[in-house]
């Protein structure tokens, strides 16, 4: 009889204990189920930020974009104005070195080259009628006469292999 309470009392404990472990199992479970349900919810919204942020981003790219377009159309609307400016320049000062005795246009013509302007002058000169040339360039300092024909020898030899 001592053996049956024994053996009834070592039951029931283990019968406890299973349902102990049984519901911390359960409780467990609840919790890992809970804390993936957070992990998600986080997750969720870091996508949702993630996504709104991005679209951010590409709308300042497409911004930026439009804005680079805009600058480089307003650049190169410029660039001919200026051109468009320079042109008009060279031919008012053609229009004026025509006129000009040869001794006062080779003393300005001197004077620009001594100031660096060699590329200026080359382009009035390569604009100007041959008998004003060939009338300035006499008066010209031998020198800048010489670096003038030069330049005009490169030049048509340049605008024949252009031809």
């Amino acid at each position: 009889m001592i053996n049956k309470i024994l053996l009834l009392i070592a039951f029931s404990l283990t019968l406890n204990a299973a349902i102990e472990t049984s519901s911390s199992l359960t409780k467990q479970k609840m919790e890992v189920l809970e804390l993936k349900n957070e992990l998600n919810n986080f997750y969720n919204e870091k996508e949702q930020e993630y996504q709104r942020q991005k679209k951010e981003i590409e709308d300042i790219l497409t911004k930026i974009e439009q804005e680079k377009a805009e600058i480089k159309r307003l650049y190169e609307k410029n660039d001919e104005t200026l051109k468009d400016i320079r042109a008009e320049i060279v031919k008012k000062s053609i229009r004026v070195f025509e006129l000009m005795k040869a001794k006062v246009a080779a003393d300005i013509l001197d004077q620009m080259i001594l100031e660096g302007k060699i590329e200026d002058v080359f382009d009035i000169i390569i604009r100007l009628k041959e008998a004003n040339i060939s009338n300035i360039m006499k008066t010209m300092s031998v020198e800048n006469s010489s670096r003038l024909i030069q330049k005009l020898e490169r030049y048509n030899k340049d605008k024949q292999k252009r031809d």
